[in-house]
C-alpha cells in the first residue's frame, strides 16, 4: 500500500470532522477557553495556559504535593519561562535536525519507573490521575536527551580533554589531598533579564520552601533547574570551595551537611545548593557490602497476637531458607519464588550509610555466606544473607573520572551560553 493510500482516511476523517465553510464554531466552555489561553508565542510554536498548569501538576505528582491556586500563581512566571526556554531547545534540535527516537524517549521513561518502583506503565496511570498529559513529559524528556545532542555536536572535537589536560588536573588533584570536598547538588534558574529577577527571585524562594517541607532535591532539580546537572537530578559530584562561584564555595564550606541553602545570587542567575556530605579529599574509607535478600509478604498488616494462617506459613518459608541457605544464589533463587517485587540484589551498599542503626549492627557483624535469623515486619518477613565485604577509598581519582568532569564542565558552560543566545536572537511574545 502507498504512502498516500495509508494518508487518506484520516484526511477523510479530518474533513468529515471540519465545520463547513461559513459555518460558525460552537463557542468553547469557559474553562475550555481558559485552559487554551495562548500566554507565549515562542518563534511562532504556542505555549498555552494548559501547558503552564499540566507542568504544574507534574511537578507536584513528583514532589508529592499538592498545587493550591495560590501557589500556582506564584510559579507561574518561573514555569513560562522554563516552557519558552524548552520550546527553543526543541526547536534548536529540530533545526539541527537531531534525532530522538520514541524508543530512547520510552526507555528513559522505563529508566524513572524503575528507579521510582514502579510497574511497567505506572508512570502513565500515575500522570492520567491528576490530570497531567503523558506528552508533557514524554516532550521534556525528548528535548532533554536532544539539547545534550545539540551541545556534543556544538563542541566537536574540543569536546574530549587531551591527555595532557587529564594528567595536570589528576596532578592537581593529588597535591590537594587532605583538603576539604563537598558532595553538592544544584539547582541554576537563569536571570536574563534584569526586570524579571523579582519574580524569579519569588519562584527560587517557593523552590526553597518546597525542598524544606519535604520535595525530594532530584525530583525539584529535574524539573526546574536549567543546569545540565537537572539530568542527573542536580548532582554535581565532590566539588572543592575553588571549583564553584565564590558565593557558593563560601556557603558550603559553613553549611552542615544535609542543609539547603537560601537562594543565591550567581552570575547568570540564583543558585540553590544543597551539601550532602563533606570529606577529606582524597581519603574517605567505606566498608562496602553486597547482600542477598529475600522477602515473604503478608497478604494483610499483621497483628502478633492473632497472625492469619498465610502469615505463619510465611515465617515458616522463612525460618526453613535461614536454617538451609548455604549461598547468596539460594537466597536469589528464593526471592524469585517468594511472591514479592523487592529486588533480591539491591546492589552495593555503604554500610556506614545504613538506617536504622540496629540493621547496620546486625549486617557488620554478619558473617559471608550465613544468613541472618529472619527480621520479622507488619508487612512481611525478610531474610539477609551478606555475601562481600571489603574496604574501599571512595575519594580515590583515576583519570576516566576527570575526563569526565572536565567534560561535564565544559558541557555546562557551553549549555548556558548556547541558551542565552537562543533567548537573544529568539522572536519571544509574551502576552498577558
Amino acid at each position: 500500500m502507498s504512502r498516500h493510500a495509508l494518508l487518506a482516511p484520516a484526511l477523510l476523517a479530518l474533513l468529515a470532522a471540519a465545520p463547513p465553510a461559513g459555518a460558525q464554531m460552537p463557542p468553547q466552555p469557559p474553562q475550555a477557553a481558559q485552559a487554551n489561553r495562548i500566554v507565549a508565542v515562542v518563534n511562532g510554536d504556542v505555549v498555552s495556559r494548559a501547558d503552564i498548569i499540566g507542568r504544574a501538576r507534574l511537578f507536584a505528582l513528583n514532589a508529592g504535593i499538592g498545587v493550591s491556586p495560590e501557589t500556582l500563581e506564584r510559579m507561574r512566571p518561573q514555569v513560562t519561562r522554563l516552557i519558552v526556554d524548552e520550546k527553543l531547545r526543541a526547536q534548536e534540535i529540530q533545526r539541527r535536525r537531531i534525532p530522538v527516537s520514541d524508543a530512547e524517549v520510552a526507555e528513559a521513561v522505563q529508566d524513572l519507573e524503575r528507579r521510582n518502583n514502579l510497574p511497567a506503565g505506572g508512570l502513565r496511570a500515575q500522570l492520567a490521575q491528576v490530570g497531567v498529559a503523558p506528552r508533557l513529559l514524554y516532550d521534556q524528556i525528548r528535548t532533554q536527551i536532544g539539547w545534550g545532542r545539540v551541545l556534543r555536536q556544538q563542541l566537536g572535537p574540543d569536546a574530549e580533554p587531551t591527555q595532557a589536560e587529564v594528567d595536570e588536573a589528576l596532578r592537581n588533584i593529588r597535591a590537594r589531598i587532605g583538603q576539604p570536598e563537598y558532595l553538592v547538588s544544584e539547582i541554576f534558574i537563569p536571570v536574563d533579564d534584569p526586570t524579571t529577577e523579582p519574580e524569579t527571585r519569588r519562584f527560587v524562594e517557593e523552590v526553597i520552601r518546597q525542598l524544606r517541607a519535604g520535595t525530594p532535591f532530584p525530583v525539584a532539580a529535574t524539573q526546574f533547574s536549567q543546569a545540565q546537572s537537572a539530568l542527573q537530578g542536580g548532582d554535581i559530584g565532590w566539588v572543592r570551595k575553588e571549583e564553584v562561584d565564590s558565593e557558593v564555595g563560601d556557603l558550603i564550606e559553613r553549611m552542615p551537611p544535609g542543609a539547603i541553602s537560601n537562594p543565591v545570587r550567581v552570575p547568570g542567575g540564583y543558585q540553590i545548593v544543597a551539601l550532602r556530605q563533606k570529606r577529606e579529599s582524597g581519603r574517605d574509607i567505606a566498608t562496602l557490602i553486597s547482600i542477598r535478600q529475600a522477602f515473604f509478604p503478608f497478604a494483610g498488616t499483621l497483628d502478633p497476637n492473632a497472625p492469619t494462617q498465610q502469615q505463619r506459613d510465611q515465617v515458616e518459608k522463612a525460618q526453613r531458607l535461614a536454617a538451609t541457605a548455604r549461598s547468596c544464589d539460594a537466597v536469589e533463587q528464593a526471592a524469585r519464588g517468594g511472591g514479592s517485587d523487592r529486588p533480591a540484589d539491591p546492589g552495593e551498599i555503604r554500610l556506614e550509610t545504613v538506617n536504622p542503626p540496629q540493621l547496620r549492627s546486625l549486617l557488620a557483624g554478619l558473617p559471608s555466606g550465613r544468613p541472618a535469623q529472619p527480621i520479622l515486619t507488619p508487612e512481611g518477613v525478610l531474610v539477609m544473607m551478606l555475601c562481600s565485604r571489603e574496604q574501599r577509598n571512595l575519594a580515590e581519582t583515576n583519570a576516566q573520572q576527570v575526563k569526565s568532569q572536565l567534560l561535564r564542565d565544559r558541557v555546562e558552560n557551553l549549555s548556558r551560553q548556547l541558551q542565552r543566545d537562543l533567548r537573544r536572537r529568539g522572536n519571544i511574545e509574551m502576552r498577558s
